[in-house]
């Protein structure tokens, strides 16, 4: 038997186990810093514009090492990230609050699904309901009350619905998308990537976030959104497993192998409040 938080087949491996899902982390990160408190902690205490590579190790070493890891190795990078947690604190917000720590996981949840569902098509309803469970415990290893999570999808959809409709977008929020959408320090061979990666940002935010950081987006650019991602629905799925899954198996043996080294992974005390995703998280 899997000595992990799951089985092989669990349904939250299969959706949080495909490498293309990277593509929706600036959308994740986005809606987080969306939120005033989140974005104000990741203000003060983020250098991710200074080293992204660094931080996009750091959060998919989380992610994966939860999801996927063994038991041991989940407990042990749920530690880490607690500590340094504990150190992000001031005005108006604290990382260890349940509130935040539901919005950011939250972000990840749909925006995960949202992209597995464009390009698998639907989950039966009983998965996505699974899924929905299963996400929780990204919050609750850090220390987020198990009744904080919506009790259902149902009620998750009322509280997304909410804080989309009702989150001001501020000004640290619009510096950090800014640093975000054009990174400096990354190597050149990654460089060309970056407009595509802002396009596919933008496109993905939902409508009233994207207006609050002032983004245009037109119906031109929808239809090339939609068409992208209709070209990718047909190819990705169909290419064999192992390279779908590279990304995860990656940071799984990065991890391993710094644990194995008697080095803990290297969590930044500067991570933000419950962390997201893009690169240059």
């Amino acid at each position: 038997m899997e000595d992990g938080l799951f089985p092989a087949d669990a349904v939250v491996r299969r959706v949080a186990g495909e490498s293309l899902l990277l593509a929706g982390g600036g959308r994740a990160t986005l809606l987080q810093i969306a939120h005033p408190a989140v974005a104000q902690g990741v203000y003060e205490h983020s250098d991710f514009a200074e080293r992204p590579l660094d931080r996009l190790r750091t959060t998919l070493s989380y992610v994966y090492a939860v999801l996927f890891g063994t038991r041991a190795e989940a407990l042990a990078v749920s530690r880490a990230v607690t500590t340094l947690h504990r150190r992000v604190v001031g005005p108006g917000y604290d990382a260890g609050d349940p509130g935040l720590q539901v919005w950011v996981n939250a972000t990840l949840f749909d925006t995960a699904t949202l992209l597995h569902q464009r390009l698998f098509g639907p989950l039966p309803p009983a998965d996505l309901d699974v899924c929905y469970q299963q996400y929780s415990v990204l919050a609750t290893s850090i220390g987020c009350p198990e009744d904080a999570w919506p009790a259902d999808r149902d009620a998750f959809g009322r509280y997304w619905d909410q804080m989309i409709r009702t989150l001001p977008v501020g000004a640290p929020a619009r510096e950090i998308a800014t640093a975000l959408l054009r990174p400096r320090n990354l190597p050149v061979a990654l460089r060309p990537g970056i407009p595509l990666h802002r396009f596919v940002t933008v496109g993905l935010l939902p409508a009233p976030i994207r207006a609050g950081y002032g983004f245009t987006w037109s119906a031109r650019q929808q239809r090339r959104l939609d068409r992208a991602l209709s070209v990718t629905s047909a190819v990705y799925p169909r290419l064999p497993v192992r390279l779908r899954h590279g990304l995860k198996d990656h940071y799984l043996r990065d991890l391993r192998q710094r644990m194995a080294g008697r080095r803990q992974p290297r969590w930044t005390p500067r991570s933000p409040s419950g962390a997201p995703t893009p690169p240059g998280a």
